[in-house]
Order: C-alpha cells, then structure tokens, then sequence
C-alpha cells in the first residue's frame, strides 16, 4: 500500500515518528523521519477508517460543485475521466454490496410510507427510479450487507415484514454479481439508449463506468443482478429472446467500477433523485475528483464544508475514505482560519502560519500514521474546516510569510502548538517520556492570560437547600456582610440559573434556579472558566473510574477516596498521580488529561467536592460574631475555597479526600508543548512581532523562506 500524491512521488509506509500538534493521543513517541524530496500538495483524510488510531467513516460521500468539475479513476499510470458533475448539481458515491430487492412500484405514497416504516430498523429502505415504457418507476432495495449471507437472510427476514406483505407485488430477493453485458460503449449516451431498451423489456439494468484495457473510459450496459450463474443462464434464455439486436455476454467485472444509479430516497415526496454511482474498489483503486483552487467542492457528510482543490476517494480498512489534496499555502488558509480567530493580531497570524507550515511540512516530508493521508481534518493533526475558515486577514498573515518555515539544524521543525500554556509552556517530560527538549522546553507565558480579559467574574454560592453552584456577576445584587458576618446575594432576573461550574454549558442543566429576593451565601467570586484558568467536575469516583479504565496499568479500586498529586514537572504540571495512595501508571504524563474525564490541560490541582455545610440561620457568638469554624464553610480540603485552588496551581500536592467527588481547578489548554496561540495574542498586543514570538517558543532555530 502506498500514500498516493497527484503531482510527486509515492511514499512507502512505515512506522510512524512524531505525530501530532493538538491532541494528546498523537503526541510525538519516536525521533522524526525526514524523506528526501520537496513535496507542495498536502493530503488531508477527512474520512478514513484506521481503527484505533483514527476513525471517522461514512456510508456515503455527497459532493456539490460550485463548478463544473470532472471525475474518473486514478491510477500509477495516470487520471482517466469518466464523467462530469454539472456546477451546482450534486452527486453521491457509496461502496457497492449485497442487497436485497423488495421490488418496484409506481406508487410513491406506498413507497415512501414503507420507507418510513423500516427507517428505524436493520433495514434500511433505498428507493432508486427508472424509466419502463415512459413510465417512472420506483425500484425498492435494502442494504448493502456484509456478507450475501447476511443479505440472503435479510430477504427471508423482510419476506415475513407485515409491512412489506402489505403491498402487492414485493417479493423480497438477495440481489448478486452475475449479470450480463449488453454491450461497451465509448459514451455515456450510447449506453443510456441501451439501457433504456433493456428496461423497456422489463429487465433490471445498470450503467456500469470503468477503464478499458486502451486507457480510457467504457461505459458496459448491465442486465440483472442474479445470485448464481445457474440463475443468471436462466436470465440469458429470456433476455436472449426479448433482446433482439443486442449481443449479450457474461459480465467480466473489473477492479474498479462505478455503478449509476438515480436515487431517490432524499426525496419521497416529489420523487427527485440524485446520481448516485455505486463502487467497487480495490485497495489501490481510487476515484479522483478533479477540483480547482478558485471555487470549493461541498461534502455534504463533513457539515457541508466546501474545500479547495482536488478530492481522493477510496477503501482503506473495508470503508470509504475521503482526502482532499490542495496546495500548501491554500491548505494555511483553512488551518490557520480554524486554529485562531481572523480578528485577532496580524503578527499572532503570521506566528500561526509559521507554525502550521512548519509542522505539515514534515508531514508532507514524512511516512505518517495516517496512511493515505498526511494528516486529518481534527486536531489530531491541525484544524482544518475547509474554505468557510477562510478570511482576509488570515490568507493576507499567509501569503505575507508564504514559503517561511522554522529549521532546525537544516530540518523543518515539528512545530507543535496549543491552544492556552496556562501561564507556561511544558517541558517535554511533562507530556512523553522524554526527547525533544532541543526544541521545546518550559518557558514563561504570561501572556495567556489574554484569554481570560473582559471575560465576566461569577459569584460562587450556596444555596438555603445545600447546594452550591454559580451565578454570573450580571445577574447578581451583591446584599453584603449581614450581622452573622455571611455575604449574601439575591437575583436580579426571574428564573436566574444556579450553574454547575462558572461558565455556561450547552447541554448541561443547572443545579437551581433563583429569583429575586431568594438569598444565598456568597463563598467567593471567581474567574469565568476559560482557556487559561478552568474548574471542571465534580466527578464522583465511578466517573473517574469510568474514564481511566483503560489508560492505566494499575488495578483500579472500587472506590476512588483519595486523589494526590504527588509529582509535578518543570512547569507545574502533573507528572505523577496517586489514588488511595497507590500511583496511577499511564503511558505518558500527558495522558492524565483523556484519563480523568478529559481535563483542559495536566496543570491542575484537586478539590473535594464534599457538600457545603448551608447555614441559613447563624446563630451569633457571645461577641457577637461568627466562629472561624462556622465561617470555613465548604471546601474541605482547601481553606476559602476553589480561587485558592487556582492560585495554588502547581505548588499543592496534599492527598484530598472526598465521599462525594472531586473538582480540578486548573489553568492552561492542550499539551502546552511549543507556541501557545493565545500566548502569541498576547505578546503580539504586546507589540512583539511574529519572528520575536516564534524565537520565543521554540529553542534553537532560525526562520527560513524556501
């Protein structure tokens, strides 16, 4: 198997070296593997199959075309075209398979309730239309199943459905690959007038597009779809006789084919279909889609982003894979647009672009974990949403440092970044096991605290009923001290939310809701969480157990009481981690983030969440105030509550006990290995330039434009 590219040399697969700029579970285990040759086109997997490694799949590929735009079969020899997809016309590319035919009818009410009706189950309901005599006619099919076992199965399952029995004429049969060949013809017309003869007579026929044996295209008329050849003879008695004039023949299926199809199962309504082309596809065949750089090509299945350039679609680990292939400088201006807002400084841009061009450089330059790509659209690799990312300021920060690169010792650097270093960068043996510090080490960041200006302050409270949650500064009357020495508060707002952590959360509920004149006790005012200081939880033991299972060698108890952090790295961050006193052993530091709960970064420290003791009638002391006892409420394992969490980050490492949960105060977001982007912000609000921000991150190169 080999990464195929349009316009340079194949690479050979190997092991994979440093992996990836974002996430943990890609992050660099092996010293990096330069190749030789200069390679200008960036492979982007936007749907690829690699089982744990990477997994994103689809059933089907649906494209839309701001242009007219060609397609056809890629190969080491070189690009034969089929076809052509209309501008604004769409069309949709879907694996061929086992299937099962219920039958046809002309009745599109009938068809689209039972569509309905087997929506929900294993058998999903296709519904593809054709011609008969002038007559639309809308053909009934199942599947594709895995096996023609499953599909044989399937038709005895779906001959017993009351609601297939309900209409007549169905009579559900596994479809096959015996077929006859009405003839190959050398355009799509010369075909599509014989299939219309074929159908006329009232046989099942497709149009079916391959390379012939001269290097160009043939377009082979295909007449049923019988299950054994002892069937398909039996097909080649009748339609002898009812196809005179046509010379028919056994199919000699190729390795590579697409089957045209009208689909119209979007659309059961008004009965509109779509070109759908069914694939056979070896594991080195490929349909190449020949785009531009001008105007984008829509992926209906990737959020309808549209994309620069050309597009690669083929099997990899039994499922289709989409790549896109794009220039490089074209690819920044998607990356570049995903990775950082357009509003912010040109020279933190400029930073960006550096960087992302640095770290594809070796991608492009290197056997990568992904196969038939050089890396993928998340940031497993870098961001990458297409041409809807795009904007003036971010192509204007790309072409201003077009071809600049960091080199180190004559290399493109891997030059990982993140999101927020949470005031310092880490050291490499903060994030894997070692290596790499040449490049990266901890260094200051203050400047991330960018992230966290005009952002609102939320009062932490506790509420008459014993719960403790947050309500934002702008929704609060701040009532006070009152005479038991308590600061209390009160809603300005109907319905105010009590939230569970200081920021708002789609999809999670609040803990409470108040209204004005329902008081609580303020514990304390805190930061809104954010790319720089967070709070997450509280996670209850069974939570945290749930997500390190896993990812650690050690034997999990059944209870999670206790949680230290009993060693931390240059930076702060957490390198070691005990639960009920026995150290949690995972492959690498950085791992504790995914491993409890997906946490922002590993710079955190750890808080019970024990229940607040709700005092809703203080009773005074002789001197009329508030024992220091009854005035430490809350927080148990930290005196004044979750803001000293924060300011402590990195220097506590006591054992916190808890018989409820445990919160984690942190700051910081992603490895915070390399450039911090909201570092660069703010050095670049600062006044420092993109070079002075660069020199600033990475150790030991030098900037060089190719």
């Amino acid at each position: 198997m080999t990464k195929q590219r349009s316009k340079s040399k194949s690479v050979k697969w190997g092991k994979p070296f440093l992996a990836a700029a974002i996430a943990l579970s890609c992050l660099p285990l092996q010293a990096p593997v330069h190749a030789a040759e200069t390679d200008t086109n960036v492979r982007v997997g936007l749907f690829l199959n690699l089982g744990s490694t990477y997994k994103q799949t689809t059933q089907n590929i649906t494209l839309t075309a701001d242009q007219a735009i060609a397609f056809g079969q890629k190969t080491d020899n070189g690009y034969v075209k089929w076809l052509s997809i209309p501008s604004g016309s769409t069309t949709v590319f879907a694996l061929d398979g086992p299937r099962v035919k219920l039958g046809e009818s002309s009745d599109l009410k009938t068809v689209s309730e039972l569509a309905a009706k087997l929506k929900s189950g294993s058998d999903k309901l296709t519904v593809y239309k054709v011609n008969r005599n002038g007559r639309e006619v809308y053909q009934l099919y199942t599947g594709p199943y895995a096996s023609d076992k499953t599909a044989s199965d399937a038709a005895v399952r779906l001959a017993t459905n009351a609601s297939v029995k309900a209409i007549s004429g169905l009579s559900p049969a596994a479809t096959g690959r015996f077929s006859l060949n009405a003839g190959n013809y050398g355009t799509l017309n010369a075909a599509s007038s014989v299939l219309q003869k074929v159908l006329d007579a009232g046989f099942d026929g497709t149009i079916a597009i391959s390379n012939a044996s001269n290097g160009r295209a043939v377009y082979s008329v295909r007449v049923g779809e019988a299950s054994s050849s002892a069937e398909r003879d039996r097909l080649m008695g009748m339609a002898a006789s009812k196809l005179k004039g046509i010379k028919l023949s056994t199919v000699d299926n190729p390795s590579a084919s697409a089957v045209l199809r009208s689909d119209a199962t979007a659309d059961l309504t008004k009965g509109t279909a779509t070109r759908l082309y069914l694939l056979t596809l070896g594991e080195n065949d490929r349909i190449w889609v020949d785009g531009t750089l001008d105007k984008g090509i829509r992926v209906e299945e990737r959020a309808k982003r549209s994309y620069r350039g050309d597009l690669e679609i083929g099997v990899y680990g039994g499922q289709l894979y989409l790549v896109n292939e794009l220039p490089m400088e074209q690819y920044l201006y998607s990356v570049v647009g995903s990775e950082v807002p357009a509003s912010w400084p040109e020279e933190s841009l400029k930073a960006q672009a550096v960087a992302a061009r640095s770290y594809a450089k070796v991608q492009t330059q290197a056997v990568t974990k992904f196969k038939v790509a050089d890396v993928v659209d998340s940031t497993l690799s870098q961001a990458y949403n297409g041409m809807s990312s795009e904007s003036k300021s971010i192509n204007a920060a790309v072409d201003s440092t077009a071809g600049e690169i960091l080199k180190q010792n004559g290399k493109p650097i891997e030059a990982l970044y993140s999101s927020n270093a949470g005031g310092m960068t880490s050291d490499p043996t903060e994030v894997w096991n070692g290596g790499g510090s040449n490049l990266f080490s901890s260094v200051p960041s203050e400047s991330d605290r960018a992230a966290a200006a005009n952002l609102k302050k939320w009062y932490h409270v506790a509420l008459p009923n014993g719960k403790v949650g947050y309500v934002r500064e702008d929704n609060v009357k701040d009532m006070g001290f009152d005479s038991t020495g308590f600061r209390k508060m009160t809603v300005t707002a109907q319905s105010t939310k009590v939230r569970p952590l200081p920021q708002i959360q789609s999809g999670v509920s609040e803990l409470a809701q108040m209204n004005p004149g329902d008081e609580a006790i303020v514990l304390e005012l805190v930061s809104e969480s954010n790319t720089y200081e967070w709070i997450r939880g509280p996670y209850t033991s069974s939570q945290l157990l749930s997500t390190l299972k896993g990812r650690t060698t050690t034997p999990l108890p059944a209870t999670i009481k206790t949680i230290q952090v009993s060693q931390r790295g240059p930076s702060g961050r957490v390198t070691e981690l005990k639960i009920n006193g026995v150290k949690v052993d995972v492959k690498y530091p950085d791992m504790f983030r995914t491993a409890l709960s997906g946490l922002p970064s590993t710079m955190f420290d750890v808080v019970s969440a024990d229940p607040y003791t709700s005092i809703t009638s203080a009773v005074t002391a002789k001197s009329g105030t508030v024992s220091a006892a009854q005035k430490k409420i809350g927080a148990s394992a930290k005196t004044g509550g979750l803001s000293k969490g924060l300011a402590a980050v990195g220097v506590n490492t006591s054992t916190v006990s808890s018989g409820t949960g445990f919160f984690f105060v942190g700051r910081g977001n992603g490895h915070g290995l390399g450039l911090s982007q909201w570092g660069a912000k703010g050095l670049a609000d600062e006044g420092a330039s993109y070079k002075d921000i660069l020199l600033h991150y990475y150790n030991n190169v030098e900037l060089v434009k190719e």
